[in-house]
């Protein structure tokens, strides 16, 4: 019998799934997916892109293409409300999708900009879109000669955007611009400190200044608040202070984990509504809190796929296993990088040829 798959997100869990779409459609199922841009960038390489590493056609993912191609349908839009009960997805322009399962790898924000008024001077890490235009920003205030820029945040995003950054200005020859992280109470805190030793050796033999010990309260176009009551100027501020799930399962009064992510089982199944899956940044797993990297999406991707088809067929879903240690790499910028995993240790180019080679390769295996 004919059922309709509806995938809200084309990110890092969805990849395998979108790929085998045409799997979907010989059963006779009707797939659709619903995304805000007819591409997904790759979010492992976005800081890269900032620097000019890559060119932004190099780490994104033509969905929209991979959709079609198989047989499926996309909807460019924006899902804000899943309803349970009648099964349909509602979408930010007053579209209704009806479903029979429903995927959910809708992603994640960045907080902090909330109560502020849309500024073309105060940018997160995503969407990833928007680091091309924070890019143009940077160059502009480096052709001035002078000016600040702040990072709010001391996690990997921070010191990989604050690398690329001085990368940046170096590359084009611009000099006079202040890179500066306010890091609250330290550098990559939640890593073993060997990395955050490193990490802030490198950014201040590059000139990058790092604020400790007292956290950001208050950001407006050109200046920083902290806790402490000190301001500092900014002409241009990156909030980069971690991720929270999309905001659209508190708005379903979906069940969801302390994070606001959607709760799933270990089948990536929600358990109070069966036809509900979910992988990536915005769900929280039962059974354990997952951190958010990208490893985790990728190890979802073919229990993900597997189950999506078992659901739809009425046949036996797979459990997902976490596994162990990941490997974590960070893109200092300047063709250097971080890497750990357990009581491994690399610092330098190697690392960085190590972190470029598997992304490179991940985005060969998904381009159309």
């Amino acid at each position: 019998m004919s059922k309709k798959l509806v995938m809200i997100g084309a990110g890092h869990a969805h990849m395998v799934t979108l790929q085998n779409l045409h799997h979907f459609v010989e059963r006779g199922h009707r797939v659709t997916i619903i995304g805000p841009s007819e591409h997904h960038y790759y979010s492992g390489m976005g800081p890269g892109m900032l620097g000019k590493t890559y060119r932004p056609e190099e780490i994104r993912f033509a969905v929209q293409k991979m959709t079609a191609n198989r047989g499926g349908v996309f909807i460019k839009g924006k899902a804000e409300r899943i309803d349970p009960v009648r099964k349909r997805i509602r979408l930010t322009d007053g579209q209704e999708i009806p479903y029979d399962i429903v995927s959910c790898n809708a992603g994640s924000f960045v907080p902090g900009l909330e109560g502020l008024a849309e500024s073309a001077d105060i940018f997160t890490v995503k969407p990833i879109e928007r680091l091309q235009q924070a890019q143009k920003r940077i160059i502009g205030l480096g052709e001035t000669g002078s000016g600040r820029i702040a990072i709010v945040g001391g996690g990997a995003s921070a010191i990989e955007v604050a690398g690329n950054i001085v990368t940046l200005l170096a590359t084009h020859g611009l000099r006079g611009v202040a890179v500066q992280i306010f890091a609250g109470r330290g550098l990559m805190s939640r890593f073993p400190a060997w990395i955050g030793r490193h990490a802030e050796k490198s950014l201040l033999a590059r000139g990058v200044s790092i604020q400790k010990g007292s956290y950001v309260t208050g950001m407006t176009d050109g200046e920083i608040t902290l806790q402490s009551g000190e301001t500092h100027p900014a002409d241009l501020i990156f909030l980069a202070r971690g991720v929270k799930p999309s905001r659209i399962f508190a708005a379903s009064n979906l069940p969801t984990g302390p994070d606001g992510g959607l709760l799933v089982n270990h089948y990536l199944q929600c358990p109070d509504y069966p036809e509900i899956f979910g992988g990536g940044d915005c769900i929280h797993f039962q059974e354990q809190p997952l951190d958010k990297v990208g490893v985790y999406a990728v190890r979802q991707n073919p229990v993900l796929y597997h189950n999506l088809l078992a659901a739809l067929d009425g046949e036996s879903l797979h459990p997902f296993d976490p596994g162990g240690n990941y490997l974590l790499i960070f893109n200092l910028g300047d063709g250097k990088g971080i890497l750990s995993k357990g009581i491994w240790r690399l610092t330098g180019k190697l690392a960085f040829k190590i972190k470029d080679y598997i992304d490179r390769k991940f985005m060969h295996e998904f381009q159309e």
